[in-house]
């Protein structure tokens, strides 16, 4: 029986897709893992262990480079928490426009004084605040979560351009022919009123909010970022809002440097906080995970390629491996030498690295797998 190792509380969701697994949080030696925000950067990785799970987007608390030197797929659930994070992101734009919060906590010092509504005609002024009909969004980064906000921003009245160097066809059908693209990421500083970031944290995004990138931002410019803290130089952020240059910051990322100033609000990061979108990521990194251990397909995962076939054959051998010259034929020199045939056959590569999955119509002996892992660039070799 396989093991599958919960190293986060995981909705139930995810229960059904395991029955038949030793699922737990105590499985010893787990051939799979499945977590949250549990940083794995100094947990050992075992040699029993084949893939990890991510139920949600970002895979920064996991070693990418070393699972992936030692041929462990790290899954993540891109999309399955989009609509959460879009129905924040719309909220935000209105906290954004109009200062409801800092209203509502001042009104509460209202209590036990009398005249409460005269005082209330009275201090109203201080918390005006400007409509979003009519006014320019940015959307830096079009993938699943991006493009919603998109096009349920075009339909609350506003004008919307969008920015993603590497956007995929797949998202490009979701978002609405009335989103204007442009290729330069100054021109979404310089003309929006409005803008939010969904991109990943990687060394090119990280900082992208700086002293620079702000000074070319319109003035008065509202910056919404619930996709990950480091995109922005926090003490830069906090200058150009004290300044005036931006009018409002709104994250879900709260740090020392953010606490506490005027027209900067930090939300608990609640972008993905509701049981639906906690049971959505659940099931798909469980469906993902499963498949992966059952089948040797791979989808959605950050490391490897995506590769998947349909069981057809009498077995299936997968093969992690070094996006190398001459491999492939290495390895199928080594299965045609021991007189099996091979029925199908997929393989990508994804940087360095490449996967390969042979369908054969004999089973092959241990000994011919042994030799497959002689060849220099293979990483891992299983028979399914």
């Amino acid at each position: 029986m396989m093991k599958i190792l919960k190293l986060n509380a995981i909705s139930p969701a995810a229960d059904e897709v395991f029955a038949g697994y030793d699922y737990s949080d105590k499985a010893e030696n787990p051939d799979g893992i499945i977590l949250r925000s549990f940083a794995m950067h100094d947990y050992p990785l075992g040699d029993d262990l084949l893939a990890v799970a991510r139920a949600g987007a970002g895979v920064n608390n996991i070693p990418i480079d070393k699972c992936t030197q030692k041929g462990i797929v790290v899954f993540n659930t891109p999309g399955a928490n989009a609509n959460a994070v879009k129905e924040l992101v719309l909220c935000e734009l209105f906290l954004g426009g109009r200062k409801i919060v800092d209203g509502s906590i001042w009104a509460q010092t209202l209590k036990g004084k009398p005249d409460i509504s005269k005082l209330v005609e009275k201090g109203k002024g201080q918390f005006v605040g400007q409509e979003i009909l009519g006014k320019k969004l940015g959307v830096i980064g079009l993938g699943a979560i991006g493009a919603m906000v998109a096009n349920a921003a075009l339909a609350l009245g506003m004008k919307v351009v969008g920015y993603d160097p590497f956007l995929s066809v797949k998202s490009a059908w979701m978002i609405d022919r009335r989103v204007e693209f442009t290729p330069d990421l100054k021109e979404v500083f310089a003309s929006c009123d409005f803008i939010t970031v969904h991109v990943p944290l990687t060394p090119d995004t990280k900082g992208m909010f700086c002293r620079e990138s702000l000074a070319r931002c319109k003035d008065g410019v509202v910056i919404i970022n619930n996709s990950r803290g480091d995109l922005v130089v926090s003490e830069d952020m906090a200058e150009a809002v004290a300044a005036g240059k931006v009018s409002r910051y709104i994250t879900d990322f709260p740090d020392e440097t953010l606490l506490g100033k005027e027209n900067i609000l930090c939300v608990p990061h609640l972008g993905a906080s509701t049981p639906e979108a906690e049971d959505n990521c659940a099931y798909m990194a469980a469906k993902e995970l499963t498949d992966y251990l059952e089948n040797g397909n791979i989808t959605n995962s950050v490391n490897y390629p995506a590769v998947s076939m349909p069981r057809t054959s009498a077995a299936r051998v997968c093969v992690h491996h070094k996006n190398v010259k001459e491999i492939l034929s290495k390895i199928l020199s080594v299965v045609s030498s021991q007189g099996i045939n091979v029925a199908h056959m997929q393989d990508q590569s994804k940087g360095e690295y490449a996967y390969l999955i042979l369908d054969l119509d004999d089973v092959p002996s241990d000994a011919c797998l042994a030799l497959i892992r002689t060849i220099e660039g293979v990483i891992r070799v299983r028979k399914i």
